[in-house]
C-alpha cells in the first residue's frame, strides 16, 4: 500500500515538474565560436558536394528535338486542332536524330515533355469549362480506387470523369483520362533499337498504390475521348505508362520517362524516330518535345541541385566570415550582464 502511494506522489511529483518547466534539461547556447564552426562546416559540406552535382549534370548529353509541328502537314498547319481531332488523317510522323556532340553514347533514356502549360489542365478546360484551375485537375483521381478499383466506390473526387452509362470508370479523373499517347519507334541502320518500357515506373507506385488485381473498366468508352486507352487485360500495377502519367508535376513545362534504349550510340550512328503524332496539345498552345539524353549517377541533367548546394555554402562561408569578424572587433566576455540594453542605460545614466 505504501509502496502505491509513494509510486503515486513519485508521479504527482514529476507532473508538477513537468508543467512548471522544472525538470533537468540541456539547454546548449550559441556561443559566436559554435555558430562560426557550423556556418563554416555547412560551406565546408555543401560547396564540394554543389560542385560534384554540377559535374554530374554537365556530362549528361541530351538532343532535344520539337516535334509537334513539323509533323503537321502543311495543309493542316492552319488549323491544327482539326487535324488531331480527325481520326481519318494518319498521324504517322518520321524524325532524325544524330548523337551531339559526337562522342560515343551510353545507355540512353527518352522522355517526352510539354510546356509551357500541363497537358492537362488547358486541354480539360476546353472540353469541360467548369474545370477552370489546375488545382481541380490535379484533385481529379481516386487513390484508393487505383489500389481497390470498383470495391471502392466513393468516387466523387473524380468528377466529372467518374462514370460512363451509369457504370464506374477504372481508373477514373481526369489525370487518367488525359493519358499521353504519342507512341516512338528508334531504327538505327535499318535495324530496330529495343527499348526497355519496363521499370520506368517508381517500384513503390507499383507495389503499394496500383493494385494488382484492378484492371481498366469502361476506360475511354465515353462521346469524349481525352488521351490514350488502357488494355483491360493487364492490372494496373503493370501499366507503367498509367503510373508513370498519374505522378503529376508541379510546374508546367515537365518530363515524363518513356523508356531506356539499353544499346550504346556510336558517333556517327543517325537514329530514325517513327511516332504517332497522337496527343492534343494544339488546344491550349502546348510544346511536345522528344529527349535523348544519358544518365549519370544523379540521373538526368539537372543543374538545380548543384546550384543551390554552391550558394547554400558560399553564403555559410560569407556569414561565418562576417560573424568572425564582428567576433573579432566587438569581442566581449560570454555572460557579461552589463552589455544588456537596460544595465548599460543604467551604467551610463
Amino acid at each position: 500500500m505504501d509502496t502505491d502511494r509513494e509510486r503515486h506522489r513519485a508521479r504527482e511529483t514529476a507532473f508538477y515538474l513537468f508543467t512548471q518547466q522544472s525538470l533537468p534539461a540541456c539547454k546548449p547556447v550559441l556561443t559566436p565560436g559554435w555558430v562560426i564552426a557550423i556556418f563554416l562546416f555547412m560551406g565546408v559540406i555543401f560547396i564540394p558536394v554543389g560542385l560534384i552535382s554540377l559535374r554530374a549534370s554537365h556530362c549528361v548529353v541530351e538532343i532535344v528535338d520539337r516535334y509537334d509541328i513539323d509533323c503537321v502537314p502543311e495543309p493542316s498547319r492552319m488549323d491544327k486542332v482539326s487535324y488531331i481531332q480527325d481520326d481519318s488523317i494518319p498521324k504517322n510522323c518520321s524524325h532524325f536524330m544524330k548523337p551531339v556532340p559526337p562522342i560515343t553514347w551510353k545507355v540512353s533514356c527518352i522522355s517526352p515533355y510539354a510546356e509551357p502549360y500541363t497537358f492537362s489542365s488547358a486541354v480539360i478546360t476546353r472540353h469541360y469549362t467548369a474545370v477552370k484551375t489546375a488545382t481541380e485537375y490535379v484533385k481529379s483521381r481516386s487513390d484508393k480506387q487505383l489500389l481497390d478499383g470498383q470495391k471502392y466506390h466513393d468516387t466523387s473526387s473524380c468528377q466529372p470523369v467518374e462514370s460512363n452509362n451509369n457504370r464506374p470508370i477504372v481508373p477514373c479523373g481526369l489525370i487518367a483520362w488525359s493519358l499521353f499517347n504519342d507512341t516512338f519507334e528508334f531504327i538505327r541502320e535499318g535495324a530496330e533499337l529495343k527499348v526497355n518500357r519496363k521499370n520506368i515506373a517508381w517500384k513503390s507506385d507499383r507495389g503499394h498504390k496500383f493494385g494488382k488485381n484492378v484492371y481498366p473498366f469502361n476506360f475511354q468508352n465515353g462521346t469524349l475521348i481525352g488521351g490514350g486507352k488502357l488494355n483491360p487485360e493487364i492490372p494496373l500495377s503493370d501499366q507503367e505508362d498509367l503510373i508513370v502519367w498519374m505522378r503529376t508535376s508541379a510546374l508546367p513545362s515537365f518530363r515524363k520517362l518513356y523508356g531506356r534504349i539499353e544499346e550504346d550510340l556510336d558517333v556517327d550512328d543517325v537514329v530514325v524516330v517513327n511516332l504517332m503524332n497522337n496527343y492534343n496539345t494544339y488546344s491550349f498552345g502546348g510544346k511536345k518535345k522528344l529527349v535523348l539524353s544519358t544518365s549519370s549517377w544523379l540521373g538526368g541533367k539537372n543543374d538545380f541541385l548543384g546550384h543551390a548546394c554552391v550558394f547554400v555554402g558560399c553564403s555559410s562561408l560569407t556569414l561565418a566570415i562576417i560573424f568572425m569578424l564582428l567576433h573579432v572587433k566587438y569581442r566581449r566576455p560570454y555572460g557579461d550582464m552589463s552589455y544588456l540594453p537596460w544595465n548599460r542605460k543604467s551604467f551610463s545614466g
